[in-house]
Order: structure tokens, then C-alpha cells, then sequence
């Protein structure tokens, strides 16, 4: 009934393709880019060699470190991102066409995209985990609005919003206490009565500059002070942990945040995207200063040891490990930020090493590339956030004509 997960269908059942290719055809399927002379794609070696080892030719991004074979929401995201940042439309394209069909049924009207799609318990393929995760539709509502200014095309802008509003519907919710704040997904993050689970990496500030210019009605500004309140009560030491808990007292009264009651305060591989956005967030915006203090403590820990700890202990600044080396990758831009050039040479002589100039045959972590692939591509300015939340991307100096249709499409909307 499902077909191989490199078939282009992916695991669609087959009575459905003909419907769903027709659907992509009239919906989806986007005209090739109309590139100015010398507007090619840009020249980025990690990103060939990321889309190499980990994405097939109909656009699904394959994590191999696990059996199922697995691919995230998370993983088809971050990679249209990139494919934006190295002006690739063409794989652009099929990462998003790929995600509709696979992880959303087809219609992102309808549902959000599922987390998981990969190989089931009874060897066929298909959605695993339907949940939906919000930071992967975060980053698909972005790179879907950024793709339709930079490349003026309206149907990108057009999903963008359709996500987005579904987004606001269904995983943005009004917590006692603490107003409208982003869960993780639409369901399974009640802990219990009167308790939330909260992920401190799921919102980029940048990301969400950018939302509230797209949904200037939404609880966007709303979000982001939740967000921020959250990082300024969870980082007692400075580090920043994977989830932490809102819990509202029974019978009502004041809540408060709390280690969470399952996970604990540990801050490790969700966490080191926390310091990553912080490091990438423009001085100009009104939280780079809240961000900077209370992210200290990964800094102060790289005083004292040669690399990134791979796990802390928020509550009393304990570090213990050393991290891979995705985890410096992710470290370059938060070091900048805050002007420490002995840590971040440190760290830099480190990403050149074991991941930029690594020989072809070195296995390649699929988490180590992603964020290489954010970490190195910032800091090589193939992509800034600007104060309102755009990108400012490298290759649109090389694309005088088409930044005169970006500002034209812009004043129409």
C-alpha cells in the first residue's frame, strides 16, 4: 500500500497520488526562478553537501542516526531555510511540495504538518507522530514569507499566512498568568492540571519581529513577552535548559515557572538552539539585552573548559561532557554577539576542523550539520536578521533586477 521512501510519491497511498499530484500541480508547482545574470545559486559547500547526504531528490530530508529512517517537520523547515539562504529554489521547491503531501494530507488549509514520518512498526511508511511540532511550522510560516518577498512570489506569502493562522489557532494558547505563549504542539503538553511543558528553543526573536509584521492582529507581541518572561525566570545561572514548566496553583493564584516535573533542568541538545537565536538576534531589538544577560552562562562555562559542555544543570550551573561539534557551530554567533573573540577563535579553529574542511569520507551527523549549517552560514554573512525580522541574504546584491521586483511587490501588499 505505501511505496519506498525514495519514490517521489513518498508514503501516500497510490489511490491518492493522482489527486494529490493535481493538487501540487495547481496549488503548489511554482515557476522556476527568473534569474538576473550572474543571480545564480549561490556557492555553498556545507548546503550541497548537507542536501547530498541527507535529502532525496522529491525533497524529503532523512535523518539516518535512526532506524525508522525518520524525517521531522523540523528537518523539511530548517532545510527550506538554507535552500533560501543558497538562492536554491528548484530544492525549495520540493522540500515544501514534499511536506504538504507527506505531512499535511495535502492540504495545510486543514491540518498542520505532522512531527514524524518514517518507517512504521509493520515496515511501511508514513506519518509516525501527527502531532505537530510549532517551532518546524514557525520556520516553515518564515521561510515561506521570506521566499515570497526575496523571489516575489505571492503564493509563497499566501501559505505562509494559511500556516500561520492555524498556527495562532491551535498551538498558541492564553496560559493563567502568563497570556497568549506558544506550546510546543496542539496536544500533549499538559502535564496535568494547571501544568504546561515549554520549550525556551522553540521561538527565535527574529521569527517572531517577522510574525508580527505578517499577522500585525495575531497574539504575536503577546508571545514574545511570555517568551521572554520565561527566559528571564528558568536561567538562574545563566543557562538555559531544554523545558521547563508553567504551573498555576489549584484553585487559581499566581503561577510560576518550574523545572519540569518529567525532564528535569537539564539543558542540552534542544537548548543549544536558545543560545544560537540569542547569538543571532539584531542589537537593535528590545529583548538583545534581556537575551544577553540571562544567556551568560555558556560563556562563563567556556572560560574555564577547552568546549561546549553537552549537559547542565540550570538550577545549580553544573556542566558535565563534552558536546559534539554541532554544538560550536551553534556557539559562534551567540560568542560574537557578546565579544568574547578568544572563546569564539577557540570554537571557530574547532567548526573549521571537524566539519568545514572534514574529508568527504568523515560520517556526518545529521543535528552537527544542521547546526553547522546555522551557525557557520551566519557568521560567513550569507544571511542577516534585520530589527523587523527580515532576512538580509547575500545573494540579493548579486540580483540588482530582482530587488527592484522585491520593493514593487512589497508596496503593492
Amino acid at each position: 500500500m505505501f511505496s519506498r521512501p525514495d519514490t517521489p510519491a513518498g508514503g501516500a497511498p497510490r489511490r491518492r497520488r493522482r489527486a494529490l499530484a493535481a493538487l501540487l500541480a495547481g496549488m503548489l508547482a511554482l515557476p522556476a526562478a527568473q534569474a538576473a545574470p550572474g543571480c545564480a545559486a549561490a556557492s555553498w559547500p556545507l548546503w550541497e553537501r548537507f542536501a547530498q547526504r541527507f535529502m532525496q531528490a522529491d525533497g524529503r530530508v532523512i535523518d539516518y542516526s535512526v532506524s525508522q529512517q525518520h524525517s521531522t517537520s523540523e528537518g523539511q523547515s530548517y532545510a527550506m531555510f538554507f535552500a533560501l539562504v543558497a538562492h536554491d529554489r528548484a530544492r525549495f521547491d520540493k522540500l515544501w511540495s514534499w511536506s504538504v503531501a507527506n505531512l499535511a494530507g495535502g492540504d495545510i488549509g486543514a491540518r498542520l504538518p505532522a512531527w514524524q514520518w518514517g518507517k512504521k512498526t509493520d515496515g511501511s511508511w508514513g506519518v509516525v507522530d501527527p502531532n505537530p511540532a510549532s517551532d518546524a511550522n514557525l520556520w516553515f510560516v518564515y521561510a515561506l514569507a521570506e521566499a515570497g518577498r526575496l523571489w516575489s512570489e505571492p503564493r509563497y506569502t499566501q501559505a505562509a499566512r494559511t500556516l500561520l493562522a492555524q498556527v495562532a489557532e491551535k498551538e498558541v494558547a492564553d496560559l493563567p498568568g502568563l497570556g497568549p505563549t506558544l506550546l510546543p504542539a496542539p496536544s500533549g503538553f499538559v502535564l496535568k492540571e494547571r501544568i504546561w511543558r515549554l520549550n525556551p528553543s522553540y521561538l527565535p526573536v527574529p521569527l517572531v519581529r517577522a510574525l508580527e509584521r505578517l499577522d500585525p492582529q495575531g497574539p504575536w507581541k503577546a508571545v514574545a513577552a511570555s517568551h521572554a518572561r520565561m527566559l528571564a525566570e528558568t536561567t538562574p545561572h545563566g543557562f538555559a535548559a531544554d523545558w521547563v514548566a508553567w504551573e498555576v496553583p489549584e484553585g487559581g493564584g499566581k503561577g510560576a515557572f518550574v523545572t519540569d516535573p518529567e525532564k528535569g533542568d537539564i539543558g542540552s541538545y534542544d537548548a543549544i538552539r536558545t543560545y544560537l537565536w540569542a547569538g543571532m538576534t539584531p542589537r537593535a531589538d528590545p529583548l538583545a539585552p534581556l537575551l544577553r544577560q540571562q544567556l551568560s552562562g555558556m560563556a562563563t562555562a567556556l572560560q574555564s573548559v577547552p568546549l561546549p559542555p553537552e549537559r547542565v544543570r540550570t538550577a545549580s550551573g553544573e556542566v558535565e561532557g563534552a558536546a559534539p561539534v554541532g554544538f560550536s557551530a551553534a556557539l559562534l554567533p551567540y560568542l560574537q554577539s557578546l565579544g568574547l573573540s578568544s572563546a569564539l577563535e577557540a570554537q571557530r579553529q574547532r567548526v573549521r576542523t571537524l566539519l568545514l574542511e572534514a574529508p568527504p569520507e568523515t560520517p556526518a551527523r545529521y543535528y552537527d550539520q544542521v547546526l553547522g549549517l546555522f551557525g557557520t552560514g551566519y557568521m560567513e554573512q550569507r544571511y542577516q536578521f534585520l530589527p523587523t525580522g527580515r532576512v538580509q541574504l547575500r545573494w540579493e546584491k548579486a540580483c540588482p533586477s530582482q530587488k527592484s521586483q522585491n520593493a514593487a511587490a512589497t508596496d503593492r501588499h
